[in-house]
């Protein structure tokens, strides 16, 4: 006895899904609905970092105190090479210039760390990737927003160095949240760049430190750039400081350090600084989110 026909016969797969309100599992959704899953997951991703932040130093002896205790033995360092030996910090006093320095390299560690959390983003949580739903820019945001925690504790260190050299509290000392905020989203957005990068190329993990040291180098943290290359022409010193690590650190110096003022920045600065870091917050979450689908696969 055959069976009666089926109104669904002669349909196409796609038709069929249509028909019945099925969808492809692990689809990419919109971008606004991808927003929106993004907000409903923000206690996953804070709770993330926050555990990713205490677990860091978890086997070590000093725990959280290497949080601040890196940055500033890196800052040590550069301070007797470059301070002292290589005399990079002509044009300056010895009360500007090693908050100059620390301040320098505090703010680029924040940005080199989320760099290489970013990188491994993906590839380094593909059990997790697998294994859950979610929306997976969650991991690289939840990275950056952990550095940016680690940070916080360090700025403490910062505003004593700072005081400690002569720079006491003033109404500049304002500017240090929204430049914190600028340079979050800066971050943010070139963690998902990165993330979805390492996601196909781990080998890119390997690559990052030296593209970190060169970019470091480039952008000032242990010297002023229009003092260091007042004898070459002016714009190389002009496309230097206008690279967005260099961008931060500045606003940073000029708001916590007395003795840093307006002239040792280039022109728009708050323009600029906003401008770098709408783009790539923008550019990265949308450059992510394209690839939602393959994250964990293949």
């Amino acid at each position: 006895m055959t069976a009666p026909p089926s109104p669904d016969d002669g349909l196409s797969p796609a038709e069929l899904a249509a028909k019945y309100g099925l969808s492809v599992s692990g689809a990419r959704p919109g971008l606004f609905e991808y927003v929106r899953q993004l907000w409903g997951r923000r206690h996953f991703i804070l709770a993330f970092s926050q555990a990713k932040l205490t677990a860091q130093y978890s086997q070590a002896k000093l725990g959280q105190l290497w949080q601040v205790a890196t940055p500033l033995l890196n800052a040590l360092v550069y301070f007797l090479i470059f301070g002292l030996i290589l005399k990079a910090d002509r044009g300056m006093e010895r009360e500007v210039y090693i908050p100059f320095l620390v301040t320098g390299v505090f703010v680029f560690t924040f940005t080199q760390s989320s760099v290489m959390a970013g990188v491994r983003a993906i590839s380094g949580n593909l059990g997790l990737v697998r294994a859950l739903h979610f929306p997976r820019a969650s991991l690289p945001i939840s990275f950056s927003l952990q550095q940016l925690q680690q940070l916080l504790f360090s700025m403490i260190v910062l505003f004593v160095v700072a005081v400690g050299f002569g720079s006491y509290p003033r109404l500049s000392w304002l500017l240090i949240p929204p430049v914190l905020a600028l340079q979050f989203l800066f971050n943010t957005g070139l963690a998902l760049i990165m993330a979805r990068l390492g996601s196909k190329t781990p080998d890119l993990a390997q690559l990052m430190p030296f593209v970190m040291r060169t970019w470091m180098y480039a952008s000032g943290v242990m010297f002023s750039i229009p003092v260091m290359l007042k004898e070459h022409p002016a714009w190389i010193a002009d496309i230097l400081q206008w690279n967005p690590a260099a961008i931060y650190m500045d606003l940073m110096r000029f708001a916590l350090i007395d003795g840093y003022g307006s002239e040792n920045l280039p022109p728009h600065v708050w323009a600029v600084a906003a401008g770098w870091a709408v783009l790539v917050a923008a550019g990265g979450f949308v450059y992510f989110w394209k690839a939602e689908e393959r994250y964990g696969r293949g």
